[in-house]
């Protein structure tokens, strides 16, 4: 059962999720259904036509492997993205309750979770004796952008039972709208350009969780920064690809994933791409642009080949700070 009263049936059939998807969020949530559809029904062509496309190469793998192989680089590159750092970092927000001074909010994103078999049990393992006091998900649950969801789904599963509640999630580019039903039957609340409370006694603190913003576009931030406008307001986003709107729309903190940080990177860690379109100033840690304050994670997980250079996979553990 959702916040709002409606039932999340773990694997519904088509016409079931559709049903779910417009009680739960409308003519949007079908839109988006339809969009996720066409783009399934023509991923190899696309395959096929936009082999520069970053995502969409799914050729790659074999190619990356096969140049890291041959200069002796593969295992160590394999063995990097398994080697998750505990990341922690203040994040000062604008009118924070001394209440939740100190807040401690886990920060996981771009899991990818099907990439292999050993993506998860590393992340399980390491989640073991973090404390904090809720979490956060910044989307791509799933390594293709396309394709079947039950392997994403057992993933998460698997990761959702080491997570303490509560646990605040929105989608990303390579996420299925149909996740969300499986996703808060396991007690995830997802935010699709929804908004959250979080209480401590008489204090609260406005969670803000918008659609993916670099491939389906379809986030709102107008609307969902007139849902109780007078809170401190922390923004959940896939990327950060809208941190100018955010900022305009006085949110005080964003959190953000997308980029993996590079993922490969050169020496001393600079990116070759971060598959996005931002300052590279906003690709991996800590930022700000004006009053807004912002942490790009560079993830747990791997896309398209499952290695790391110079870039290691990263947990999450803000605390929050009054300014």
């Amino acid at each position: 059962m959702t916040s709002d009263g409606v039932a999340s049936p773990a694997t519904p059939a088509a016409p079931e999720l559709e049903r779910w998807l417009f009680e739960r969020f409308g003519r949007r949530g079908l839109d988006r259904l339809a969009i996720e559809r066409h783009h399934d029904a023509h991923a190899h062509d696309l395959i096929s036509t936009r082999w520069l496309h970053l995502e969409e190469w799914y050729r790659a793998p074999r190619f990356i492997r096969g140049c890291l192989r041959s200069v002796g680089m593969l295992g160590r590159a394999r063995r990097n993205a398994l080697a998750m750092r505990i990341v922690e970092n203040d994040l000062a927000i604008a009118g924070l309750d001394p209440a939740f001074d100190g807040f401690r909010l886990l920060h996981l994103t771009d899991l990818h979770v099907d990439i292999n078999d050993t993506v998860v049990p590393a992340l399980v393992e390491r989640l073991h004796g973090i404390d904090y006091d809720a979490c956060a998900l910044t989307g791509d649950y799933r390594a293709k952008t396309f394709g079947p969801i039950e392997a994403a789904i057992d993933g998460m599963r698997r990761v959702r039972a080491v997570l303490g509640d509560p646990i605040y999630a929105v989608l990303g580019n390579h996420d299925s709208i149909a996740l969300v039903p499986a996703f808060e039957a396991m007690g995830i609340r997802m935010l699709v350009n929804e908004t959250v409370l979080i209480r401590r006694g008489n204090a609260a603190l406005r969670v803000v969780g918008i659609d993916d913003a670099h491939w389906f576009r379809l986030h709102d931030i107008p609307d969902v920064a007139t849902q109780r406008p007078r809170l401190p307001s922390l923004l959940l986003s896939h990327t950060p690809e809208p941190y100018r709107r955010a900022a305009e729309a006085g949110f005080a903190a964003m959190l953000c994933g997308h980029t993996h940080g590079g993922q490969i990177c050169l020496p001393g860690g600079h990116p070759i791409t971060l598959d996005a379109r931002i300052p590279r100033r906003l690709g991996r840690g800590a930022w700000r642009h004006h009053d807004l304050v912002g942490y790009t994670s560079p993830g747990v997980g791997t896309s398209i080949v499952d290695v790391r250079i110079n870039c290691p996979p990263e947990i999450t553990l803000h605390r929050l700070r009054a300014r």
